[in-house]
Parts: structure tokens; sequence; C-alpha cells
């Protein structure tokens, strides 16, 4: 067996769709004496480099046919890559039909996800799936015993340098780049089937993959002691995977997992109508408010807690100019997200060298479809997005008194919040910016108390008396299982709620509602979010 064995490259099969240093590498490997040998567009750029190259025709007497879909699916080819060279019965057949060895494999595969991306046809895409390039991969990586197999052109220069120092490459090197081919045919195919079961409406496919590129990896994740890793899918949707970093530390997986929770949050407002901005810590909003520009938005989302922001993310869903930057800055943050900044902006913000900022191009789209995926032990968790909001609700006045008009925006803001904190999430609003958040608490009526004292911290804070709770509307994230709750919002001075509905006391909810005179309406819509 060749296991702990240098193989040396007498023969290279190279075929790629990604072309990037090919033509280098064929003719470091040529310069070895290595025979290459090669397909289509692969070719022909080797050939024109000067480079002495067989087409796959002569290796396997036949022609690429069928528009390409099959040149290399042949005897010649995979025999070559996967006989057992130390193995007689192998042997013998290789000599008895002719088939030499081939040991190195240079493929990458159509750009199936690209795309997709792309937003390309049915057929389009179908034919970017790529057949006989996995095949090859495979074939040379179940044998890595024996053949060096290449997916990534990254790549490249370590095998040469091994080439190049030892004669031939290493087997430690070739089983690593075995198990690399083996991730990158398993996301390949990972894709298509996330493809398929979109295009198909087939939510319950009996089987799941889920595919990422490797982004970075970290020093560590949520905590010192665990690993982590950031990959990206490729999906197209303009947030912290797809932003542009233009200053700043590595993103750390808490930052990375905060900026995503506050870019989605900021995304729920149409940046032509509003400026949004979205305080973060921790995943859960601080505050979070809307304004005509920018500054005043941050100035009021700031203001529902002050305290938490230290060292929060912001996110913002229009474009920061200079005055909103030079008020940013005022306060220690970890990372700036948003669609664009000027120039000015960036130059204010450079000055804080440590602090990120993420530029993304534009926002997401809320009511995009796609899946959310957790793992449990021994399993994975998958739902689809939560691409609804109060905008898709018929809103039903419950109530003896129906909401303001100003109440009414303010509750339709309260509940865009609240679909984006952690359950239980009770949020205050008043005049288009929060006034109190209370997330993740095991009952509804601490949520309620949480924020309700917060929030006199921040008008102490402000030297406003009372709390900023005080004439205030509310949003739920999930129904009043009892009045006690209702009657704690009350207590902080809200004049109306906003909530799902759907209690078996709904009705004593309601009463307590009019006995104390606020307004109350109801979503039909739960947003847990855990």
């Amino acid at each position: 067996m060749a296991e702990g064995r240098t193989v040396a490259v007498g023969r290279a099969l190279l075929s790629v769709f990604d072309k990037t240093g090919i033509a280098d590498f064929a003719g470091a490997l040529a310069g070895t004496g290595a025979e290459l040998v090669s397909t289509g567009g692969t070719h022909k750029l080797i050939a024109e480099a000067g480079l002495a190259v067989r087409d796959i025709v002569d290796l396997t007497g036949f022609p690429e046919m069928m528009d390409g879909r099959v040149k290399t699916l042949h005897p010649n080819v995979h025999g070559g890559l996967l006989a057992v060279r130390d193995n007689p019965e192998h042997k013998s057949a290789m000599d008895a039909h002719a088939i030499g060895p081939i040991d190195l494999v240079a493929v990458n595969l159509y750009p199936f996800e690209k795309t997709v991306a792309s937003g390309a046809d049915y057929a389009t895409i179908i034919e970017n799936i790529d057949i006989g390039g996995p095949a090859m991969i495979r074939s040379a990586a179940k044998n890595h015993a024996y053949v060096t197999v290449v997916v990534d052109p990254a790549d490249y220069p370590v095998i040469i340098e091994a080439v190049s120092r030892e004669g031939g490459v290493p087997y430690d090197l070739r089983q690593r780049l075995a198990a690399k081919a083996y991730a990158r045919t398993a996301a390949y195919d990972g894709a298509i089937s996330a493809w398929f079961s979109r295009a198909l409406d087939f939510p319950d496919m009996p089987w799941r993959s889920f595919a990422g590129a490797l982004r970075e990896v970290m020093r560590y994740g949520e905590n010192p002691h665990q690993w982590a890793a950031f990959y990206a899918t490729g999906e197209n949707r303009p947030g912290v995977a797809t932003a542009r970093q233009v200053q700043g530390k590595t993103l750390s997986y808490n930052n990375i997992n905060d900026t995503d929770a506050a870019f989605e949050l900021v995304s729920e407002f149409d940046p032509a109508k509003v400026a949004a901005v979205a305080v973060i810590k921790h995943a859960n909003p601080c505050g979070v408010a809307l304004a005509g520009d920018v500054i005043t938005a941050y100035r009021n989302a700031l203001r529902t807690d002050p305290v938490s922001a230290f060292g929060g993310i912001v996110a913002v869903n229009r474009e920061i100019d200079a005055g909103a930057a030079a008020e940013i800055v005022k306060v220690f943050t970890e990372v700036i997200v948003a669609p664009s900044a000027t120039p000015e902006a960036v130059e204010i913000i450079a000055a804080k060298k440590n602090l990120r900022l993420l530029l993304t191009g534009g926002v997401a789209d809320p009511k995009a479809e796609g899946l959310t995926v957790r793992s449990v032990a021994g399993g994975l968790l998958v739902q689809g997005r939560d691409n609804r909001n109060v905008d898709d609700c018929d809103l039903k006045v419950v109530t003896k008194r129906a909401p303001s008009d100003a109440e009414l925006r303010d509750l339709r803001l309260a509940a865009k919040v609240a679909k984006h904190v952690k359950s239980n999430a009770i949020v205050y609003v008043k005049d288009g910016a929060t006034v109190g958040i209370g997330a993740g608490q095991m009952s509804r009526v601490d949520s309620a108390r949480v924020a309700h004292r917060k929030s006199i911290d921040a008008a102490e804070a402000a030297g406003i008396e009372g709390a900023l709770t005080q004439g205030s509307v509310v949003a739920s994230d999930a129904f009043f299982p009892f009045a006690d709750g209702l009657e704690a919002l009350v207590e902080a001075g809200a004049t109306a709620v906003i909530q799902p509905g759907g209690s078996v006391r709904d009705d004593e909810v309601i009463a307590a509602a009019d006995a104390a005179g606020i307004a109350m309406v109801m979503t039909g819509m739960r947003h847990f979010r855990h």
C-alpha cells in the first residue's frame, strides 16, 4: 500500500471551470516530467501557454458528446484513477485494457451555486449541474493512497512545493486534499438538493444537506474554550455574510451573530420611506427607532437603554452620513452595519481603528423565503424563515376603544421589533422609538416589568421624571395567558396593546383592557424567537 509514501506525478488530468492559475500549475507539473491530459477549454488554455498536453479524446478514444455532458465518464479515466497500484488483479486489468494510471486530478465544478444566485431559469440551472467533475473527484479521493485530488486553486502552490521538494506528493497531504474534495462534493450536492427542494416546493425532503464555503476560522466561538468557523451558504441575501468590511478587527462569532440579528431587524423597514436604526446586544435590541434621518433615529434608539448599548452593534437601513457617524462613534460600539456610508462618514469611523464597519449594498428582503437551522442533540431543527410581519395581518380591534392613528403607527413598529426580540418579548414604543424592551424572560409579566424598570433608569439618565413608558404602546410576541401581564403594562403607563390573541382567556384579558380604558389590537400572528 502507498500509505506513508510520497507518490510522484507521472500523469495529471486537468479539467477545471475556474481556470485561475491552471496554466502556471500545468507548467510546474510539466517541469517535473508529468504528462498532461486535459479537456475542452482547459486543454486550449494549456496548449496556448506552449505546453505539451494530450486531449482527453486521445485517452478515451471517444469524442466529447452530448454538448459536453459526456467526456470523462470512461473506464480509461476512472480505471486510471481507481486502480490499486499494488493489487495484482487491478494491475492485470489495467494491462489487459491498456489503462494507464492517473496520479493527479485537478477538477473544479460548474458554478451551480452562482447560477442559482444569479436568478437563472430552471433549464440553465440544470445544465450547470456537473456530473463528470464530481465523479472524477470522488474516484480520485477514494484512491488517495495513490492519487492526488485538487479541487481548489489555492492548493496548487502547496502541491508544487511538495513535488519540487520531495519529488512527489506525500501521503498526509493527499489525505487532507481528499477530505477537502469530499467536503466540496458534499456541499455541491447539498446545494443542488436544497435548490430542488425550493424549486419543487418540497419542504419535507426525506434527506437534508446544508452546505457552506469556509469564510473564516475564528479565534473561538461564543466562549474561549469553543472552536468556531464561519461558512457562507452562497445565499444572495444582503447581510453580514455578503457585506464588505471596510475597516476594523476581524469579526468574532458573537459579532457575526449579533450583526445578523441587527441588520435583519432594520431590514423590516423600507429605507425609501423611513430611516431605521437598531442597537443590538447579545442578539436582542437595546433600542430601535424610526425617523426622517439616521442621526435622529440613532439618538432615539440609544435613549431606550444607553447602558446596555455600550459595546453593542448598530444597524442602519440607510446610508450613514458624517453627522450620524460622528454621533455613533461617541459610544463604544463593536460593529456598524449599513447599506452604504459617505466617504466623510468612513473617514470619521476610521479614527476608531478597532470599530468594524460593514457595508451591505442594500437591505435584506424581509418577505423572502429561506430556511433557519438549529442543532439539537442528534439532529437539526429546520424551519422556514419568519418572513411575515404585522403588515401581513388583518388587524382586529377587540376593545371598546380603538387606537388612534398615532398609536397604531407605534403599535406597528412595536410589533415589528417584537418579532426580533427573544421570547417572551414585550416592547414599549412611543413616538416612533422603543422606550422599553423586555427580552427572554420565562414569564411575560417579568418581561413587562423588566422593560418598565429599564425605562425608569433610562429616563433618570436623560433627566426625565418618571418612566419613558408613560403614554407608550406595547407589543407582545405571543398572547397573554392571564390578565396579569396586561395589568403590568397598564401600570407602566401603556395606552394601547398589540398581540396575537389565541388564549383561552382572551375574553378575560380584553375585559381587563376595557376596564383600564386602553385599546387592544389582535394580529392572529405569533412571533416566538428562541
